[in-house]
């Protein structure tokens, strides 16, 4: 029996953040329209940068500031090459940060599907409009 679609474009995304610099949380995300992924990221530092795993984090008020959000980095790379997200899914490995969620949300993604639920500072209020689902295994 083949697996479902969520859980498929899940997988993708746990594969995509074996590539994760960031050794506080290796997260991955893969935006998906029509059922065909249209980019993938994971969090780390600007390429050709160094990364947290080489010489550690650059804290700041409880984050690390060296590294760019798995979302932002798909984000990121549907501008550079030109492909819309608006109107895909984006599949994270783990619960996107308020920030990120307002981004994904400016950005037309209009659902986000999870897999680890992971506890924000503050309030994460800015899906109106999204869905936002946890996938459970």
């Amino acid at each position: 029996m083949r697996k479902s679609w969520d859980k498929y474009f899940m997988d993708q995304a746990k594969l995509v953040n074996e590539r994760a610099t960031c050794d506080r949380l290796h997260v991955g995300c893969v935006f998906v329209k029509d059922n065909r992924m249209i980019a993938a990221g994971y969090n780390g530092s600007i390429s050709g940068h160094e990364h947290c795993d080489e010489v550690g984090h650059l804290m700041y008020e409880g984050g690390c500031k060296r590294t760019i959000h798995a979302e932002m980095n798909t984000l990121l790379q549907c501008a550079k090459y030109g492909v819309s997200s608006d109107g895909a899914t984006a599949y994270v490995t783990d619960q996107p940060c308020p920030d990120c969620t307002k981004s994904l949300n400016q950005a037309g993604i209009k659902r986000i599907v999870y897999a680890n639920a992971y506890e924000h500072r503050y309030e994460n209020k800015f899906d109106d409009g999204m869905i936002v689902e946890q996938l459970s295994y």
